[in-house]
């Protein structure tokens, strides 16, 4: 579970100004590492001049099996480079973000960071956690854990998660709720799911949290119609395949994002 702040977290701030503003976050998954490590910081920095609200910074990790090739070939890459949750957490160190990072990470690489970790990662100017494999319920002990770190624990819900744990996944998480829009693992479409719509309303009457759109966000109109819809619009697989090809053509990207969502 999430322990209750004295004060607002940064995630909160952010959330709160965009609501003051009128306005719908855009979200931003990296991985950590990729396409190289200095072009990583680069993004990191790039990102956030182009408009972006909240960055989940991800893990490189073996075995990412909720994601599509797209990530699964940047973690790869990330890998070889090698990048792991301290050299992650160095490259966030470094890009010194005014905006708040979530560390979007696997089970695994945390734990085997040990206990220290998640203080790590906090000194390291992360606000937020997402642990992708880690279930509401699965394990009390490391929930405990992750709930105690004084980071926002940022859930996962499904289309087909039913409303009652809808309520108690938002009772235990933190910062805002990351609603996957289709079944399925990480990746491009061409259209948002039909019954995206439903399932905001369904999320919205289970919890107070900001409820964030991701999983095959692409273009700038699935942006704009994902952000009419909740609080916030996560876009991964797009970003990382276009820096692929640069970091100003990932760049690109995100501004014209922002500026739909914006328009």
């Amino acid at each position: 579970m999430t322990l209750p702040n004295s004060a607002p977290s940064a995630i909160d701030a952010r959330f709160a100004v965009l609501r003051a503003e009128g306005r719908r976050a855009l979200v931003a998954y990296i991985t950590a590492g990729h396409p190289d490590p200095a072009s990583s910081v680069a993004l990191m920095r790039g990102l956030e001049a182009a408009g972006v609200d909240i960055l989940e910074v991800g893990v490189p990790f073996s075995d990412p099996l909720a994601d599509g090739p797209v990530i699964q070939r940047s973690s790869q890459i990330a890998i070889e480079h090698g990048v792991n949750l301290d050299r992650a957490l160095e490259l966030i160190r470094e890009a010194a973000l005014g905006i708040p990072v979530v560390l979007f990470s696997y089970l695994n690489p945390v734990m085997a960071g040990g206990e220290a970790a998640l203080r790590r990662a906090r000194d390291a100017g992360v606000s937020g956690i997402l642990v992708t494999d880690l279930p509401v319920g699965s394990d009390r002990a490391r929930e405990a854990w992750f709930g105690a770190s004084g980071l926002d624990f940022v859930r996962l819900v499904a289309p087909t998660t039913p409303t009652e744990r809808m309520a108690e996944i938002g009772r235990h998480g933190g910062g805002f709720v990351y609603l996957i829009s289709r079944l399925g693992v990480t990746g491009e479409r061409e259209a948002l799911a039909s019954d995206l719509p439903d399932s905001v309303a369904r999320l919205r009457s289970a919890t107070s949290l900001p409820i964030c759109i991701g999983f095959g966000i692409s273009t700038p109109a699935q942006a704009r119609a994902a952000a009419d819809l909740a609080d916030g619009v996560i876009v991964g697989s797009a970003l990382v395949r276009a820096a692929e090809e640069s970091v100003e053509h990932a760049l690109e990207l995100a501004r014209a994002m922002r500026a739909a969502m914006d328009a």
